[in-house]
């Protein structure tokens, strides 16, 4: 028989807000979890680009919840991210040079800095520090925008490029399918090769990547917990499989295969992941709960 491990709720969208058109929602680097909402749908303008619209950044804390409000938006396709004072970075995962596709806005909702960060961002991800981390998806990487070209890229929040994955540890990334950002360290995991590639912070030349051979295929997240390790999802009816691992002599050894369920038992279904340390927060739709698998439980 298979071994399931149910994941644990972790934060409700408050009812007062239930009505809302939810644009996109995250748990960011302090565990606080977010949602991007408007009155309605954007509508859409020229060039496929929304005209620019309003919107609610909700966050909730330890079953409390405060509203920013933020003006003017233009992502098409919002990701959304918090920073450490307070304030707020929403991107758009498509975009043409020249487009400024990142905004970030201060605790009160104003628009502070505007930069470029490439196209095709499959994960938007802040540390505790502030900086930015940014996978990409096969488009960017084959695409005519060079700054999605390494795959995985690592900003300040005024748009200066601090690290730039070059494929020498772990081969280059295709797509990076799964990424973890945790304090301001990181892990990730891209097509083709699948290495558990952890990005570790502190050195003056810049982070040290450390490659970890990797048998697990085609997950979309992972939790680090030390030695262990669990990764999330795959190809097909593997979409949730959990693999528990540990890290053994430069390589990723698969303890126990498995699949991870809804609170209540039930198979997941389509979902946003967000992976955060020894955590992967799970939301379904219509994403208005999160849930979470904790590797420290």
């Amino acid at each position: 028989m298979q071994k399931t491990t149910a994941l644990a709720p972790y934060a409700r969208l408050p009812r007062a807000y239930r009505d809302h058109h939810v644009l996109t929602s995250t748990v960011d680097a302090f565990g606080r979890a977010q949602w991007l909402l408007t009155d309605q749908a954007p509508k859409d303008g020229p060039y496929r680009a929304y005209r620019p619209y309003d919107a609610a950044v909700v966050t909730v804390d330890d079953g409390r919840f405060t509203t920013t409000e933020l003006s003017a938006l233009t992502a098409h396709h919002p990701r959304l991210d918090t920073l450490p004072d307070g304030g707020f970075v929403v991107a758009d995962a498509r975009s043409r040079a020249p487009e400024r596709q990142v905004q970030v806005f201060d605790a009160l909702g104003r628009e502070s800095w505007t930069f470029r960060v490439g196209d095709a961002v499959e994960h938007l991800l802040t540390d505790e520090s502030g900086a930015l981390w940014t996978g990409y998806f096969d488009e960017g990487v084959f695409g005519g925008d060079e700054l999605s070209w390494a795959g995985l890229r690592r900003w300040g929040t005024d748009g200066e490029a601090l690290w730039t994955y070059d494929g020498v540890a772990g081969g280059e990334i295709s797509d990076c399918y799964a990424l973890n950002v945790h304090r301001t360290q990181a892990w990730a995991c891209a097509y083709h090769h699948f290495a558990l590639l952890e990005i570790r912070p502190g050195r003056k030349s810049g982070p040290e990547v450390v490659a970890w051979a990797n048998p697990v295929r085609a997950a979309k997240a992972l939790a680090v917990r030390g030695e262990r390790v669990a990764f999330f999802g795959g190809y097909g009816d593997e979409h949730d499989r959990l693999v528990e691992c540990e890290l053994v002599d430069g390589e990723v050894r698969p303890l126990v295969t498995g699949r991870l369920t809804r609170p209540d038992g039930r198979r997941i279904g389509r979902r946003r992941v967000v992976a955060r340390g020894p955590r992967i927060h799970v939301q379904e739709e219509p994403y208005t709960d999160w849930a979470v698998l904790d590797l420290g439980a």
